[in-house]
């Protein structure tokens, strides 16, 4: 499921863009929760760019002077339905799947891909499991902030019911175990009972 966020000053518009993604990308799903993709007006992009740091934001302009990168992607008035909706699905990949979609943060790169984490500093190279790459990936979206044990049993395991708060702070565990060479680096941080990942690469 891809989950769009709209964010379009002209109600209409907004409302006829919705219709039309929901037509042509089955899995789309329209909230302000956990966006996997931004759509906005480009007065809209520094308001939603703080708001939500690490998620890739589509912004809609006139202004022929911008450029792109890793996270904000332009789309520049008037443009095709079907050139919008390639990008949706491109941007949606920067994220998750696409082999260009690494993310780095911390000190460390992840490759979504191909299930693995490189230590910036070291070049060590760890192979991870699925669900240690969906935790992840679910962090960095909410790098700003520390997830408790029930977002992430809401969002990685979609409400398991075989999925204890143990469960959850075993995998984070291993997964620091794994990743972690020493307490000045870290990759996840604690507070609470709480996690959030080590974005900046400060010791």
């Amino acid at each position: 499921m891809t989950t769009i966020l709209l964010n379009i000053n002209n109600a209409d518009f907004m409302a006829d863009l919705e219709n039309q993604i929901s037509r042509f990308v089955a899995d789309a799903h329209f909230s302000e929760e956990t966006p996997d993709v931004i759509i906005v007006d480009e007065d809209n992009l520094q308001k939603l760019r703080a708001e939500f740091p690490c998620v890739p934001i589509i912004y809609l302009t006139n202004n022929v002077n911008t450029t792109d990168d890793a996270l904000n992607i332009t789309v520049k008035k008037p443009f095709k339905l079907m050139r919008l909706l390639d990008i949706i699905r491109s941007a949606n990949n920067r994220l998750d799947n696409s082999e260009e979609g690494v993310l780095c943060f911390g000190g460390f790169c992840l490759y979504p891909n191909k299930r693995m984490i490189k230590n910036s500093r070291s070049n060590e190279t760890v192979k991870l499991t699925e669900k240690e790459v969906d935790i992840i990936k679910y962090l960095y979206k909410h790098c700003e902030e520390f997830v408790d044990k029930s977002d992430l049993q809401k969002n990685v395991w979609q409400y398991s019911n075989d999925v204890t708060t143990h469960t959850i702070e075993t995998h984070i565990y291993r997964l620091r175990q794994k990743v972690e060479t020493d307490e000045k680096h870290r990759l996840i941080e604690t507070n609470g009972g709480k996690y959030r990942l080590k974005i900046d690469d400060n010791a």
